[in-house]
């Protein structure tokens, strides 16, 4: 019987990858659904002003560098599976990155400015 490897050997690595990142968003969820029941939110100066916060912007980056990691590894092992054509899935591969790393650019400008 021949073993055809990929040679990625990505298995535990991506699968802890996936639940770390998923805790850190649902913990930042949580946070946010806390500050949301004990500061309302009447209008967008009041949720604007939250967000002058140091620790919530933080926390919120956090958060999203955890989201674009979580979506980057799903996506990458989706593409591995489904997508055969070597130069589809590395033009994929690449799109995927370069408009994670260009939203993740664009939330911390609207984060901090």
């Amino acid at each position: 019987m021949n073993r055809i490897i990929s040679g990625a050997h990505y298995g535990l690595r991506d699968w802890l990858i996936q639940r770390v990142t998923a805790v850190l968003m649902v913990v930042y969820v949580l946070l946010l659904a806390f500050l949301f029941a004990f500061y309302p939110i009447s209008d967008y100066a009041a949720l604007k002003s939250l967000f002058t916060s140091q620790w919530v912007r933080i926390a919120s980056f956090l958060f999203f560098i955890s989201l674009c990691w979580h979506a980057w590894v799903g996506m990458r092992n989706v593409f591995m599976d489904y997508i055969h054509a070597t130069i589809i899935r590395l033009t994929l591969h690449i799109a995927v990155i370069i408009s994670l790393f260009f939203y993740l650019i664009w939330f911390a400008e609207i984060l901090w400015s």
